[in-house]
Formats: C-alpha cells, sequence, structure tokens
C-alpha cells in the first residue's frame, strides 16, 4: 500500500483558501480518491479547543510566542491523531493550513522570526513537511477587502495592514525556501477556474503514485 500525499492549502487571510479546499476535497471524494478533510489549528477535539483560545478576540493579552507555541501544541496533537493514521493507511490528507501559515503569521507578521518559529515546529512534527503546498495568491488589497465583507472577525482578521503586509512577506520568504513544493495559484479568478487549478496540481502529485 501506497502512503497516502500530504497536501496542504496555504494563503493571506481571504485568500479564498477555505472555500476551494473544502471543493477540492468534495471533487477527489466525488471521484472516487480515498480523501480526508481537515484544517488547522483544529481537526479533532483538542486542536479544536486550543483554536477557540488562539482565535478568541477577547484574548488581547496574548504573547507573541504564547501563540506560536499553541499552534505547534496543536499541530502535534493534530498530526499523531490524524494526520499520521491517515497518510500510513494510503488516504490523501487535504489541510487547511500547516506549518508555513506559523513561518508566515507567527514568524514574520508577530517579528519573532522565522528559524525560531520552524524549530518549534520541528519538534513539534519531527520534521515532516507537505507533498505538496498550494498557496493562493491574492493581493493584500484584495484579500482585505474579502475578509471586510465576510462578517464577525478572529483575533487575527482584527490585526492591522500592516500585519497582514508582514504575512505576506513571510509567505514570499516560504515559497523562496520551498519552490519545489510550493506552488502559487492564482485565486483572482472564479471559484470554478482556482478549483480547477489546483485539482491539475493535486492530481500530478497523485498521479506519481500510480
Amino acid at each position: 500500500m501506497n502512503r497516502g500525499r500530504f497536501i496542504t492549502f496555504e494563503g493571506n487571510d481571504g485568500s479564498g483558501k477555505t472555500t476551494i479546499s473544502q471543493r477540492v476535497y468534495e471533487t477527489l471524494r466525488a471521484r472516487g480518491i480515498s480523501v480526508i478533510y481537515t484544517r488547522e489549528p483544529g481537526g479533532i477535539a483538542i486542536a479544536e479547543q486550543i483554536r477557540t483560545i488562539i482565535l478568541d478576540p477577547r484574548n488581547t493579552e496574548m504573547d507573541a510566542r504564547t501563540e506560536a507555541l499553541l499552534y505547534a501544541a496543536s499541530r502535534r496533537q493534530h498530526l499523531v491523531e490524524k494526520v499520521l493514521p491517515a497518510l500510513e493507511n494510503g488516504t490523501h490528507v487535504i489541510c487547511d493550513r500547516f506549518i508555513d501559515s506559523s513561518l508566515a503569521y507567527q514568524g514574520n507578521g508577530r517579528q519573532i522570526g522565522m528559524e525560531e518559529v520552524y524549530a518549534m515546529n520541528l519538534f513539534a512534527t519531527q520534521g515532516l513537511l507537505p507533498d505538496l503546498t498550494l498557496f493562493l495568491d491574492v493581493g493584500l488589497e484584495e484579500s482585505m477587502k474579502r475578509m471586510e465583507g465576510r462578517g464577525a472577525k478572529d483575533r487575527l482578521d482584527q490585526e492591522s495592514a500592516a500585519f497582514h503586509q508582514r504575512v505576506r512577506e513571510g509567505y514570499d520568504q516560504v515559497k523562496a525556501l520551498y519552490p519545489q513544493r510550493v506552488h502559487v495559484i492564482d485565486a483572482h479568478g472564479s471559484i470554478e477556474e482556482v478549483t480547477d487549478a489546483c485539482l491539475d496540481e493535486i492530481e500530478r502529485v497523485i498521479a506519481e503514485d500510480a
């Protein structure tokens, strides 16, 4: 039995990655492909509880390193409880965010340092990286506009435009570090166009095991 492929979606808030990743999952499942969908932070009970703490807009006192450590703790539990068992069983995993989010948001957005954030996540993941990462690319102005239109905002949504610009710059560094793994998808098109572009990349990776 071949190991499942670990496929992650990344992007600034407002990039549409949650909508697109769910549509991709539903399409793959409809085609009879063994696949599960999950998200970070969250995906399993303990990690969802940590998610609530991280994103609660009332937690304004949270220190940047505390935030980064909570993400890493959530990631560890999510991996051992859900992601790794699925991959070992030959099931593909579609995940909304993973370690690249921590590098961009906490490493660069919070200005902790990407190397420091990577080190704490290396401990949490034991070096596991995705087989494929799809970065949904949309301009900062457009992403901020989309966030304004989606109602209630969590703690990170409420951050300044300067913070979200640093996040975008952090992602630029991630793309430069992992050019073979991270594929940029233009997310300015229709939902159908962006979904199809993502499916093309995923099917290429899955086909390598055929």
